[in-house]
């Protein structure tokens, strides 16, 4: 059939199908009321790209009884393409394998589906074109829904175009970011055009009335043009638009209502039964209804059955079928087909005893529990959620419906919808109590991730609380965290007073370990030197395994961090970067910001900003507000020692409102001190002391005595640019007798620097200077060092020592320029320069010419990664991979993937 009144948005969709063809994806989303036309133009859209020959099509349209199967939409949509499964990285190939219940297995996390999917849509597309279609998406299972999303942002430079098509103000969370087409009713003159078509004799009521009415609505325009009842209904209230569905599905009643009772059982049949004409029949055989009695329906009009289906001419006819069935017919339908299907298929079959079910029942309720269960372990957690609530809904046992419900809402939370978790802790548990293990620790991950880190902490105590002495030290160790983030004392020493009464009671290594770790952490934040216990840390977590306990994973990466020790640290270093590559994306941006923290306070700070890039990235795609936060400060961090002025103003701005909305008092401190150190480096050294003194102030308030934090090196260089310093002496002296009690070397280094700065005696200024640089070897930050260096050859050539001052100035040179801070660079070099000394300005190349992105691609494939490899662990598709890496060879005048592992092998 011809589509009226579509040009516009026929091209739309025609221009993304073209771009397909030629290479270059796309996305597109249909959205309109029902009966509007999606369905219609998403198939004028298949049938020109079929006309064109080579396009494949995969495409599903789903019932709404699918909405609680897991990755039923996904299994169907990727059907075709399934036998490609082992053609992407095995670990995809296992996660996808499991969600589709094609293998054994369970998942890591909801996003490793989105993943898997992309890796197989583009390994199929490398085959020809693909058009992905999924109608009716308010349908959909909402983890198909997420996979699908998921993939369909990341397949722009592959010959894939996504079609999808739903209701407005119906449609899922995941797809409102992808470009999006609204369609309209038709306007008048279309309007005339399809009634004069389907009615050539003419309708009861003027083309422009029915217009007015329907709004141009295409089915509610052919429904209700031929429909006596409602045209006599509509003279009672001219010009009086009325809602459309309500009165669709009036008018369907009216035509089913027509049909013989045995004809409108079999209907209802077909409509439990999800339009399966095999099942159909042998549930009217069961009910000895006579299946052949869809006759009567065809005739009218209602549905077709052909190719083993039972199509209704649209889903809201379809729920007036099963809507208006007598209850107790329907039930007993419900009970038939679970009956007919067996063990064979034990979450559809569960789901249709629950819609027979009249009362609480304990079979039906632990049937939908595991349900539940094995939705949970395919990472279907939204569906789980579902299963798990209504299985609490028929649950007999009080005890039993609290647990199913607390289920529920970490099954919630897993999914991604905070809000629906407490809903159903707060049903299952009331805020006033009393509360479970479980529910309280719910609630205070919830708060932490998506709430109020103040929040976060109190529901953590109170979850050690009940807790046992190995579940209760992680929870504290958790708290110890949070304590950090506010930058609150007064919670430091609460919080490590009773974990230092827990630890010893532990008895799990993973507990010990880990409570050694945040112990250790949270004195050095409370200026107290602990290094002996973190080195402890360091050793025992070597032997953890963080996939098997996610609670260790972040002190991995932390305890080397407080320790900043060159010697100590390095086999976690390693072990995270393996770990790295098997975490869930969930996981991932947590890990990449703590994984780049780490590389920017070493030589890494290339690979530190793809780190903090990725983690950002990511973090934005899976919500979480806290990890975006801290990778947009630790971005801020890194580019105002690049001298990147704007893009640290930019994401420190960011970053302090996410982390105010959060009560994130850490990140706020460390966008402070980028800004401040930044202004230094500018020359702005007026704003740099009003920026660190006030952030001196605001810790000192706080009662913070960790000399890492402070930003006393930094404000006495400033204080002393701007002609203070007695002042300058001050802070150095104060900073020094901080640095005294940690026994740190980098603290140590800083702490010398600062006094070599205030000191009048040069001999004694150079001793100082000597402490530093040795304190400075222990240590992996060579920035410091070189602004160490700097500071040293600025103060020899101001006193005459012009050949000792070179040699210090041309160190510190060349350690910024390999950095690439380009504002401390320039500083050494006019230094050096003033020491008669001509310096040739260098230009960035290698790793330092590249995008974040680029960076990281080129990293993987030097490593030995191939293509599919690198894709699956940057959540690419390959295409964008081979995109990037084009892009690489030019900008680097190189030609092979030897070439590049040389090139990064030489920028270290």
């Amino acid at each position: 059939m011809v589509l009226v009144g579509r040009a516009t948005e026929q091209e739309t969709l025609a221009r993304l199908l073209a771009s397909a063809r030629l290479g270059r994806g796309g996305a597109l989303v249909v959205a309109g009321e029902p009966g509007v036309g999606k369905s219609a133009l998403l198939a004028d859209a298949l049938d020109g790209a079929g006309a064109d020959g080579g396009v494949r099509v995969l495409g599903t349209t789903p019932a709404e009884t699918e909405q609680d199967l897991a990755f039923a939409a996904l299994h169907a949509l990727l059907r075709p393409a399934l036998g490609l499964l082992d053609d992407i990285p095995a670990p995809q190939a296992a996660e996808l394998g499991a969600a589709l219940s094609l293998r054994h297995g369970s998942g890591r996390d909801r996003f490793a589906i989105g993943a898997a999917t992309l890796s197989l849509l583009s390994r199929f597309a490398e085959d020809g074109p693909v058009v992905l279609v999924l109608d009716d998406v308010q349908w959909a299972d909402r983890p198909s829904v997420d996979a699908l999303a998921f993939a369909a942002r990341r397949l722009r430079d592959d010959p894939v175009a996504v079609l999808l098509a739903g209701r407005s103000g119906e449609l899922p969370d995941a797809v409102l970011a992808l470009p999006r087409l609204d369609l309209a009713g038709l306007d008048p003159g279309a309007t005339a055009t399809l009634l004069a078509t389907a009615f050539p004799t003419g309708t009861a009521r003027p083309p422009d009335v029915l217009h007015r009415e329907t709004g141009g609505n295409p089915l509610a325009l052919l429904e209700l043009a031929g429909d006596p009842v409602d045209a006599a209904a509509g003279l009672d209230a001219p010009g009086l638009p009325r809602a459309l569905p309500g009165r669709l599905q009036r008018a369907f009643a009216r035509r089913l209502d027509a049909l013989p009772a045995e004809a409108r059982a079999v209907a209802l049949v077909a409509a439990a039964a999800d339009g399966d004409l095999r099942l159909t029949r042998a549930v009217c055989a069961r009910l000895d209804l006579d299946p052949a009695r869809l006759d009567d329906a065809e005739r009218a009009g209602l549905l077709s059955a052909a190719d083993g289906r039972v199509v209704f001419r649209h889903p809201l006819l379809r729920a007036v079928v099963h809507g208006d069935a007598e209850p107790a017919l329907r039930r007993r339908v419900h009970r038939t087909i679970a009956d007919e299907l067996g063990p064979a298929d034990e979450d559809r079959r569960a789901w249709h005893r629950a819609a027979a079910a009249t009362g609480l029942d304990e079979g039906v309720a632990g049937a939908l529990a595991a349900v539940g269960d094995r939705a949970s372990a395919r990472t279907a957690f939204t569906v789980a959620s579902t299963a798990y609530e209504r299985a609490a809904r028929l649950s007999p046992d009080a005890g039993d419906a609290r647990s199913r419900l607390v289920a529920s809402a970490r099954a919630a939370w897993s999914g991604g919808q905070p809000g629906r978790a407490l809903a159903l802790l707060d049903e299952a548990e009331p805020p006033a109590g009393p509360w479970s293990v479980a529910g309280a620790q719910l609630r205070a991950t919830v708060a932490l991730r998506a709430g109020s880190v103040r929040d976060g902490l109190d529901l953590l105590e109170r979850a050690a609380d009940l807790a046992g002495v190995d579940d209760g030290v992680l929870l504290l160790a958790e708290a110890c965290r949070a304590s950090m983030y506010l930058v609150d004392t007064v919670a430091l020493h609460r919080v490590e007073e009773r974990l230092a009464a827990a630890l010893p009671e532990a008895t799990s290594p993973v507990s010990g370990a880990v409570g050694l770790a945040a112990s250790g952490a949270t004195g050095v934040l409370l200026g107290r030197d602990t290094t002996d216990r973190l080195a402890a840390a360091v050793g025992r977590l070597a032997a953890v395994d963080p996939l098997a306990h996610p609670a260790a994973l972040p002190w991995l990466m932390l305890a080397p961090l407080f320790l900043r020790d060159r010697e100590r640290g390095a086999e976690l270093r390693a072990l995270v970067d393996e770990v790295r590559t098997r975490v869930g994306v969930g996981a991932l941006p947590d890990v990449l910001f703590h994984v780049a923290r780490d590389q920017a306070t070493s030589d890494a700070w290339d690979r530190a900003a793809a780190n903090y890039d990725e983690a950002a990235r990511l973090a934005r795609e899976t919500g979480q507000g806290g990890e975006l936060a801290m990778a947009l400060a630790g971005l801020a961090s890194l580019e105002s020692r690049t001298g990147r002025g704007a893009a640290c103003r930019e994401h420190a701005a960011d970053a302090t409102v996410l982390c105010e909305e959060r009560s994130m008092r850490f990140g706020v401190v460390w966008c402070e001190l980028a800004l401040g150190d930044l202004a230094l480096s500018e020359g702005e050294s007026g704003e740099a002391v009003d920026r660190l003194t006030a952030l001196a102030a605001t810790l000192d308030e706080r009662g913070i005595g960790d000399p890492d934090l402070h930003p006393g090196p930094e404000l006495v260089d400033a204080l002393l640019r701007t002609g203070r310093p007695a002042p300058a002496r001050t802070v150095a002296e104060r900073f020094a007798d901080a640095a005294a009690a940690t026994g740190r070397p980098w603290t140590r280094a800083r702490a010398d620097r600062a006094l070599a700065l205030v000191v009048p005696d040069d001999d004694e200024a150079d001793r100082l200077f000597a402490s530093a640089l040795a304190h400075h070897a222990r240590t992996r930050d060579v920035f410091e060092r070189a602004r160490t260096q700097l500071a040293h050859g600025m103060r020899l050539r101001r006193s005459g020592r012009r050949v000792a001052a070179r040699a210090a100035l041309r160190d510190a040179w060349d350690t910024f320029d390999d950095l690439g801070a380009q504002l401390w660079g320039a500083t050494a070099r006019t230094e050096l320069e003033a020491t008669g000394e001509h310096v040739v300005p260098r230009e960035r190349h290698g790793p330092g010419a590249l995008t974040p992105q680029e960076l990281q691609v080129c990293l993987l494939l030097a490593d030995g990664r191939t293509t599919r490899e690198t894709a699956a662990a940057l959540f690419l598709s390959p295409k964008t991979v081979e995109y990037h890496l084009r892009k690489v060879y030019t900008r680097l005048g190189i030609h092979s993937r030897d070439e590049l592992a040389a090139v990064l092998a030489d920028a270290g």
